[in-house]
Parts: C-alpha cells; sequence; structure tokens
C-alpha cells in the first residue's frame, strides 16, 4: 500500500498514515526493508513511501520503496 511518513522514530523505524484509509484507522508503524538500508536511502518525514503491511498485525510493515 502506499503511504505518507508522519513521525521519524529511533532504531529506523517510522509511522506512517496509509492512503485512501479511513480516518479512524491508526497510523502504521514501519520500518525500512534491507534494501533500502543497503543503499542509505534516506526518509524524511512527509515522503511519499510504499509499504508492505504484515498478514498477521495490520499496524506494522515494512517501507520497500521511496517515491521521488
Amino acid at each position: 500500500v502506499e503511504g505518507v511518513v508522519l513521525e521519524s522514530l529511533p532504531n529506523a523505524m517510522f509511522r506512517c498514515s496509509i492512503n485512501d484509509a479511513p480516518d479512524s484507522q491508526e497510523p502504521v508503524l514501519a520500518t525500512i526493508s534491507g534494501k533500502i538500508r543497503k543503499n542509505y536511502v534516506k526518509i524524511l518525514v512527509g515522503d511519499k513511501v510504499l509499504i508492505e503491511l504484515s498478514p498477521y498485525d495490520l499496524t506494522r510493515g515494512r517501507i520497500t520503496f521511496r517515491y521521488r
């Protein structure tokens, strides 16, 4: 799903809102995938990102792509 970074947290964690989600949906806690970490891609507050959601816990995910 696509989302926007709301807040940067320690240990490469980010709080992201999901686009096209209802307002009652709480923000997703997402970490950075290995490829993004390996290539030193900087993620800042306000960036549009692609998030893989966990099938077990829909409030957690992994950032796999940052849009330009």
